[in-house]
């Protein structure tokens, strides 16, 4: 019997060495400087310095047309780009989300006003996004949203609500999804619009909610008959779940689904004095997992460039990746026999007082598990 799910293997070859050494060699000064509890934010981590510093060597945008800001360069450069920051545990989050999803997102709908104006703003680590998906009472069943969208003279007026949105703190636009359709008893995956939403707009109000490490990084966010203009729909009004779904494609498969915890791997290796069979053996089945994770989203990345829509394979790539990070701190107080408590003067100490209070915030992000599991069960054709 056929497997319902596609992972045909891509090789990265040692053409692209030189490349990885570049940007070790770029990230070195800053990584010396940086505390375990610094890198263990991984992708999440927010600086804005350092994102222009990325943009500035023309990592952000990497394979976008020149015209835009880019630098016309293949996906598995900037995926070799990628691993390399997030395996330092570099701070992405201030340009994370406009490279890799509002960027791809505005080149297959948005319109060259839109292109032009804000994706060289992005590439250059100028522009903070985030998104407007979940709503309270509604999990992630995405198609139930009930913020509504109203057609008014120039534009539509938006009202609603938004919740676990990250970094809408400190973003300067939101790709919002709303529900437009006046149709009542249309299918709930019709009527539903995108829009791109200025974060200093009258009428939006931000509420951060506080997780276990004391900072807010999700936070509640209301409209109250916030104007967007007709220019600020992005692509066919009533037509945005499927572009919702190729954006969760691009969330879903990237390499930040599987190592917003690897940094305290080689950090457990410095620290393991004479590691006996059972600790080598347990370090290796981690390694073997992330190998497993890494050439399942490497297969995704070559099928999205293709000009596919692997969604069930990036759930999976999604879940299986969720397990594994959630995993890596028990990992460590295994191996080193010890309570997660938080000394600064250790990096690991510090990451891994981080990643334990983080970790369980990483089943819901993109999805949570459950809602995950049902995309794979379809693909398996058990649902």
């Amino acid at each position: 019997m056929s497997s319902p799910f596609n992972f045909d293997a891509i090789v990265l070859s040692s053409a692209f060495d030189p490349l990885r050494q570049e940007v070790r060699d770029f990230i070195r000064p800053y990584r010396d400087n940086w505390s375990g509890w610094k890198i263990a934010h991984s992708w999440g981590g927010f600086d804005k310095e350092f994102s222009r510093a990325v943009g500035a060597k023309g990592w952000i945008g990497m394979t976008w047309p020149k015209r835009y800001g880019g630098a016309e360069r293949t996906q598995i450069e900037r995926y070799v780009v990628v691993e390399e920051l997030i395996a330092a545990g570099a701070p992405l989050s201030a340009h994370w989300v406009g490279d890799r999803q509002t960027g791809p997102l505005l080149m297959r709908y948005g319109s060259e006003d839109l292109r032009r104006s804000l994706m060289p703003q992005i590439a250059s680590g100028e522009l903070t996004f985030c998104i407007g998906l979940s709503e309270p009472n509604s999990g992630s069943d995405l198609a139930s949203v009930r913020a509504r969208a109203e057609k008014v003279d120039g534009g539509y007026r938006l009202n609603g609500q938004k919740i676990w949105t990250s970094g809408a703190h400190v973003s300067d636009f939101m790709i919002g999804l709303f529900r437009s359709g006046a149709d009542k008893d249309a299918p709930k995956h019709v009527g539903l619009s995108q829009f791109l939403i200025d974060m200093r707009s009258s009428g939006i109000t931000i509420r951060p909610i506080a997780d276990l490490t004391g900072e807010s990084h999700f936070n509640e966010v209301y409209f109250d008959n916030v104007f967007v203009p007709d220019a600020h729909l992005i692509g066919e009004e009533g037509n945005a779940w499927k572009q919702v779904v190729s954006e969760l494609a691009f969330e879903r498969s990237q390499p930040d689904r599987f190592l917003s915890c690897f940094v305290l791997l080689p950090l457990l290796i410095d620290q393991l004095d004479e590691p006996d069979r059972l600790a080598k053996r347990r370090v290796g089945e981690s390694v073997a997992d992330l190998v497993v994770l890494r050439e399942m989203s490497l297969s995704i990345l070559g099928q999205l460039n293709a000009g596919k829509l692997p969604a069930q394979e990036a759930a999976l790539v999604k879940d299986l990746g969720n397990s594994y990070e959630q995993k890596q701190p028990a990992l460590i107080r295994e191996l080193m026999d010890s309570a997660p408590d938080i000394r600064p003067s250790n990096p690991l100490s510090d990451a891994l007082g981080y990643a334990t209070q983080s970790v369980p915030s990483y089943s819901l992000r993109g999805g949570t598990r459950e809602i995950l599991r049902g995309i794979i069960a379809k693909g398996l054709g058990l649902k």
